[in-house]
């Protein structure tokens, strides 16, 4: 298997460092309002990677968090009256809820920015003793040139850097030994939540939130580290020297980034009115489409968000429920016995698909590419699973197309719903209807139901429904 590592701008074979184990951090949103679906992407990315890992036989140690402590949400907090915790609380509790909507699994650990203080002390304290950080009137800062290497990841010269930040005037900008040093800790503001430290009463800064945790949960050296590519620099950057400089260690051998999500090409934003929340999109889709749109290209490629494209995904992912919906009739009302040869030939072609799956998601966790191999799977059912078909032979191809459905997070087959009484009765009207040959009364029936949401489908089994 190969992952695209942005440390080396180069495809890598991926070798974990302690075998059959994966240590995983991924960077998780600031939680002040709903997430949008920007924060979407890499959530069912690398969840989806992380299924895949699990697929391979991989123990996934799987770490993303909740910053928890940051400006918007102190901002938002004021604008309420209540305070930053009671914000980040309601917020985390709305994600997760857009989470499990999305079937993104929880991770091993969701550890909170807030509740992880005093390793953040621990490790600033011993970076200043080294000489990696120094303190200024409360204010502790990184010493950038302290750490040869900073600036390989984002492939930045170091120097062009300095050059570019000289200019900046700021509060508390002419404290650094150097534009490019950044905060570890500051002090508090009036009315903002704080917490004891050798040097003020105060919060951490950003970057070390994250470089304590995974010390914490996966150890001074993780395999995968991955996040948007807009946290590339100077957020993973930052990380990379601090956390080298305090661990001693290199931090991540892999580096995964998805590509920026647009909106009908245009950047998303609230100015150009453009900005969906996840929840939007919930109110006139199953999130299921989102995730199928997600996965339609390669995480590193950008997306574009679209009406006509998440139509697309819509249907592509009705044909996926409406193959596996027939495969799970036949192998509960199709042929008994035993599979006959051309059965069992079938059913092993069916099985080859799984291995062209892997084959692509091996390259660089390609969904785009084996989201096709799924499709495949899905022509070749329904050309070679008739109604009358054996139920061994329906129920082995529905094992392998939930089961490459599951690798990448999609219900391929939800749970049979039942319908309201009055849908039934007029199920049952219609076809009492067609019984007496009153075609006309039928089809009046037919197109009120689906007025109301409900299609029907004339079968050899008889009629069945499904939701529009």
């Amino acid at each position: 298997m190969k992952i695209f590592n942005t440390l080396t701008m180069t495809k890598q074979e991926f070798v974990p460092i302690e075998p059959g184990k994966v240590r995983m951090y991924v960077c998780g949103p600031t939680v002040y309002n709903l997430i949008h679906i920007g924060n979407a992407r890499p959530m069912i990315v690398f969840d989806t990677f992380r299924r895949y890992l699990e697929h391979k036989g991989y123990e996934v140690n799987y770490v993303s968090n909740f910053t928890d402590v940051d400006d918007k949400i102190i901002r938002a907090a004021a604008a309420e009256g209540v305070t930053a915790e009671e914000i980040a609380a309601r917020y985390i509790a709305e994600c997760k809820k857009d989470m499990a909507a999305m079937n993104v699994k929880p991770a091993t650990t969701h550890p909170q920015a807030t509740k992880e203080i005093d390793g953040m002390v621990a490790m600033i304290s011993g970076l200043i003793e080294s000489g990696h950080a120094y303190v200024r009137n409360g204010t502790v800062y990184f010493a950038t040139r302290s750490f040869a290497e900073y600036g390989e990841l984002s492939h930045k010269n170091l120097d062009d850097l300095r050059s570019g930040f000289r200019e900046l005037k700021v509060s508390g900008e002419e404290e650094k030994e150097d534009p490019l040093d950044f905060v570890l800790w500051k002090p508090k503001k009036e009315g903002e939540p704080f917490w004891n430290s050798p040097w003020s009463e105060g919060r951490p800064g950003w970057h070390i939130e994250c470089s304590v945790m995974a010390k914490r949960y996966l150890g001074d050296t993780i395999d995968i580290h991955a996040g948007g590519e807009d946290l590339i620099f100077p957020h993973h950057e930052n990380e990379i020297a601090q956390s080298t400089c305090a661990n001693g260690v290199p931090f991540a051998h892999y580096w995964m980034h998805n590509a920026f999500l647009n909106i009908d090409n245009r950047k998303m934003s609230k100015s150009l009115g453009n900005f969906f929340t996840v929840r939007d999109i919930s109110k006139k889709y199953d999130l299921q489409v989102l995730r199928l749109f997600m996965l339609s290209a390669h995480y590193r490629s950008p997306l574009n968000f679209s009406a006509e494209l998440m139509e697309a995904a819509k249907t592509s992912l009705e044909r996926i429920r409406t193959a596996a919906d027939h495969l799970r009739d036949v192998a509960e009302n199709g042929a008994d016995g035993p599979l006959d040869d051309a059965a069992r030939k079938i059913l092993e072609e069916a099985r080859a698909f799984v291995p062209a799956f892997d084959g692509k998601m091996d390259d660089d966790c390609n969904t785009a590419d084996a989201l096709a191999v799924v499709f495949d799977l899905v022509r070749f059912a329904n050309i070679n699973v008739t109604d009358s078909a054996p139920k061994k032979l329906a129920r082995g191809l529905l094992d392998v197309l939930t089961g490459l459905g599951d690798i990448l997070g999609l219900i391929v087959l939800p749970k049979k719903e039942t319908l309201d009484e009055d849908i039934e009765k007029q199920i049952e009207a219609r076809q009492e209807a067609r019984k007496a040959r009153n075609f006309a009364l039928a089809d009046e029936i037919r197109d009120r139901l689906k007025a109301q949401g409900i299609e029907l489908l004339d079968t050899r089994e008889g009629v069945k429904w499904r939701r529009i």
